[in-house]
């Protein structure tokens, strides 16, 4: 029996796709893996350019692989994380991949004819869609954790261990470009009281609402976060204190005008909020000082904002 003879079943059960071209890029051979999926019959594309079979391919980047292969007679290849597919086929498995096509590691190599005469080169195509799901699906988890590593599980705003590694970066970028950075520290007024009324569902849609209101009127470089229970913090990038007391004043005004509803109830909400510059202080002092500021808001009647303004208020605290 001849090669030939023994090398056709072969190539037709092989669970890959085969196509071989001559010097001018015409098709002598695909393979029954090629014909299947790209539904071709070898008979109807045998000697076509192979750019006229398969008009969807990156033309200009294959020629130039095509090239250089028969050249230099040196294999290329071309890996799926690399580009995703060269050959538009679809991959056949029952998988959300994002893609209808397969995902494929191409190698492309020079041939010899049985007289040695050059000329001839093999694309040889791979099956990778089973490794470009899985990669897929190992991104989306990383991505799902690294996201609930940072974010507040009620009120989808960043938890307070990433909020202070964040506030811990812009005071060090507001120091190394000596720009202004201001910080607001606020919380519900009364919210015990509204917990006993209301119940922890109640408190819950409150915490909820609130943080979603507030989001609205924050620019997008703000970092908003929940410091506590019911209390919250808000990073303020390349704002002075007159900036961050306007947007204080904005946050207190809006949630004050509004009321909650829950259980067919509407349930009326305020904020005291504290404001603090930074001038070089370490991250502690600073939440201290906006600390400070947001205690005189609540002493000196609730709903209101106040701002750190000296040392004296640190003794009114503490004595």
């Amino acid at each position: 029996m001849q090669i030939a003879g023994l090398l056709q079943p072969l190539l037709a059960q092989l669970n890959s796709g085969v196509l071989v071209l001559d010097a001018e890029y015409r098709l002598v051979f695909i393979n029954q893996f090629i014909a299947r999926r790209a539904n071709l019959v070898l008979a109807e594309v045998q000697g076509r350019l192979l750019f006229d079979v398969f008009t969807d391919l990156p033309r200009a980047w294959l020629q130039r692989k095509l090239d250089s292969v028969q050249e230099l007679q040196i294999p290329a290849f071309s890996n799926w994380e690399q580009r995703q597919y060269i050959f538009k086929l679809p991959h056949l498995r029952p998988l959300s991949t994002g893609s209808q096509y397969m995902a494929q590691n191409c190698s492309i190599m020079p041939l010899s004819s049985a007289d040695n005469n050059a000329g001839y080169i093999c694309i040889l195509i791979e099956d990778a869609t089973d490794a470009f799901v899985y990669q897929q699906q190992l991104h989306s988890s990383m991505q799902q954790l690294e996201q609930a590593n940072r974010i507040d599980g009620l009120t989808g705003i960043f938890n307070r261990r990433y909020w202070q590694q964040q506030l811990q970066l812009e005071l060090q970028r507001a120091t190394r470009y000596q720009h202004p950075l201001s910080l607001l520290l606020f919380d519900l007024d009364k919210f015990k009281q509204l917990n006993d009324t209301y119940g922890h569902q109640g408190g819950d849609a409150v915490l909820i609402s609130v943080s979603q209101q507030i989001a609205t009127l924050l620019r997008d470089t703000d970092i908003f976060g929940r410091y506590g229970g019911e209390e919250f913090g808000v990073i303020l990038p390349e704002t002075a204190l007159s900036g961050a007391m306007m947007v204080a004043n904005r946050v207190c005004q809006a949630i004050a005008s509004q009321t909650v509803s829950y259980n067919q109830q509407h349930i009326a909400v305020t904020l005291s909020i504290g404001v603090a510059s930074f001038t070089g202080q370490s991250i502690d002092e600073l939440i201290q000082q906006t600390d400070i500021a947001l205690y005189n808001a609540k002493r000196q009647g609730r709903n209101c904002v106040r701002a750190y303004a000296s040392e004296q208020n640190y003794l009114k605290k503490v004595n």
